[in-house]
């Protein structure tokens, strides 16, 4: 892993956040979702910050969740009386989206690449999304034996029900071309055009009054709040099914290159 894998880098009123390992294609581990958290916890109060781009090291925004040090949990149940760790793992990424979602700045997402599992997650997130051509967006999740736990509210909340069910349940992948008018794309550029196109925006939205904004973005937060807090439930139900034995087989199967096993045979 990279030696900095959550990068902040502040200009003036703005601040990019970059997820920073390119050799995992940003996978989200335990030091990038505290980084992130951290971030976030710290945006909330500073005044004097206006806009936040989360965006991905060069060749992904993020290929999902990475389980680490977590791996040797995979099919293994849990000891009778002992506190899973995987919950508390699990809960964290929650509270991440939460925090995203609490932020009042503007959140905007550079995509330009895989946007995977709770990468998908991370980008329901932003006020405003710009997107290369060559983006994908996917919620792999159940394919390989798993819940897409913590990002299924902010999916939902994003894509309506019809196109989260669409998304979550069948583990579906879209074209940039495709989630645009899903609406989870707002902005769709040529995968040359990813830094033009957010200096562009960012400057459109510094013509904002920041405290009307911020204020705006609260009365739309209470809206979020009345959907229940699913994060308990949410870290519960990954531990339980990554310690299961679907999780086992699907995800070896995926690290072969091979079909899981409940994928009918042609």
């Amino acid at each position: 892993m990279s030696a900095t894998p959550f990068v902040v880098e502040r200009a003036g009123d703005i601040e990019r956040w970059t997820l920073n390992d390119p050799a995992t294609r940003n996978a989200l581990s335990d030091a990038m979702v505290v980084g992130l958290y951290e971030a976030a916890l710290r945006a909330q109060k500073d005044e004097s910050l206006r806009v936040v781009v989360l965006t991905g090291a060069p060749g992904a925004f993020s290929a999902g969740g990475s389980l680490g040090h977590f791996a040797s949990a995979i099919g293994q149940p849990l000891p009778p009386g002992e506190d899973d760790p995987l919950i508390a793992m699990n809960r964290r990424f929650g509270d991440v989206l939460h925090a995203l979602c609490a932020l009042p700045q503007m959140l905007v997402c550079a995509v330009d690449g895989p946007a995977m599992g709770g990468g998908f997650g991370l980008v329901c997130c932003a006020d405003h999304v710009v997107a290369t051509e060559r983006s994908v967006f996917a919620t792999p999740e159940v394919t390989l034996g798993l819940p897409p736990a913590q990002i299924a509210p902010f999916v939902w909340q994003r894509l309506g029900d019809a196109a989260a069910r669409q998304c979550l349940l069948q583990g579906r992948s879209y074209s940039a071309a495709q989630a645009q008018p899903l609406g989870l794309v707002d902005e769709l550029v040529a995968n040359d055009a990813l830094e033009v196109a957010l200096r562009e925006r960012v400057a459109f939205m510094l013509r904002t009054a920041p405290r009307a904004m911020a204020s705006s973005k609260r009365l739309l937060q209470h809206l979020r709040e009345e959907v229940a807090d699913l994060r308990e439930e949410a870290a519960i139900a990954f531990a339980q099914a990554l310690r299961g034995p679907e999780a086992a087989s699907g995800l070896a199967a995926f690290a072969k290159k091979q079909p899981a096993p409940w994928v009918p045979k042609s």
